[in-house]
């Protein structure tokens, strides 16, 4: 099989395409067919190297995948050769053409939903739900701003908190991706790139200001967030590329909390819930991961550039022919 390596940190094109041998699926294992692979922030984060969890060199990069089952080890229950899933982690990286996963890191894919679009589950899915409802405890009469709608995350919060009965205000930097943002369910949307564009968040809510921020970019928009909040409101962060100056005292004006989140910091018991949620909305159709583009492979440098340093639409996939 053919699978990206990476020998040593720095820059995307430290990512090379490799052949490797084919994998094969211990007690309790799974070996996946990849036939796309999600591209996350993180996995450039980790790639550099400056990463608070660095993996053993060599490794291959990434955890969100979906494709077919090939081949199900000693133990495994539920779980048959040409199953299609999704995965929620994997033991030997999701940029290849085989992962090997254990036998709870796979989930079934419904066939409404495509292999690009399982690949942009379970980080992007699971983050937002993590954020909204067990790090904030949003609630269905609340109103929430998504900073920054357009991407992965983004996307997948507006779709939650729509169709948890929340008032969405999502944001976007470009035409095109504000139409998609309300095309996902968001009730407002607002350019983030324009001079003020929070001054009209009064105005959208009545005078209250927002129950709670989702914020992509902490760096760039904490300081704001917290002038946007309703009495009581929270701001889950969920990036940041540096370090922000707040005024404390916006804190305590508007009774408000800060809160950081990393998915891979949930409790199992959490992610057996978040799991249970991301079933139910891809069966019901509540669900519904937007690819922006799709990449091959043996471009995943292109695909780090794109996600670090090109505007956010949707989700970047890598395109793996299997085997």
């Amino acid at each position: 099989m053919k699978a990206i390596r990476v020998r040593e940190f720095g820059p995307p094109e430290v990512m090379k395409l490799e052949d490797g041998p084919d994998l094969r699926a211990g007690p309790g294992q799974v070996v996946v067919e990849v036939r796309a692979a999600g591209v996350n922030p993180v996995d450039a984060y980790v790639r550099t190297g400056a990463y608070a969890r660095k993996p053993d060199l060599p490794y291959t990069p990434g955890s969100d995948a979906a494709g077919v089952i090939l081949a199900a080890g000693e133990g495994v229950k539920g779980l048959s050769a040409g199953d299609r899933v999704y995965a929620s982690g994997t033991l030997t990286g999701a940029y290849a053409g085989q992962a090997l996963c254990e036998a709870s890191q796979v989930h079934p894919l419904p066939q409404r939903i495509s292999f690009a679009q399982g690949a942009a589950v379970f980080i992007p899915y699971g983050t937002a739900y993590h954020a909204l409802f067990q790090a904030a405890r949003a609630r269905p009469a609340e109103t929430v701003l998504v900073h920054g709608a357009t991407g992965g995350v983004g996307i997948a919060a507006v779709q939650l908190a729509h169709a948890a009965g929340m008032t969405v205000i999502g944001t976007g930097g470009s035409e095109k991706g504000r139409e998609l943002v309300l095309r996902q369910g968001a009730d407002h949307v607002l350019d983030h790139g324009a001079p003020g564009y929070l001054d009209t968040v009064p105005d959208l809510t009545g005078g209250r200001g927002v129950d709670l921020v989702v914020e992509m970019l902490a760096n760039v928009n904490l300081d704001r967030d917290l002038k946007a909040l309703a009495f009581g409101g929270r701001v889950v962060v969920v990036g940041s590329r540096g370090s922000v100056e707040i005024n404390p005292r916006d804190l305590m004006a508007h009774g408000a909390s800060v809160l950081g989140i990393l998915l891979h910091t949930a409790a199992a018991v959490r992610k057996a819930d978040i799991l249970a949620a991301l079933a139910a909305g891809l069966e019901n159709g509540s669900l519904d991961p937007v690819v922006g583009r799709e990449i091959p492979l043996a471009e995943a440098p292109r695909a780090h550039h794109e996600i670090m340093d090109g505007p956010a639409y949707g989700k970047i996939v890598l395109i793996a022919q299997g085997g």
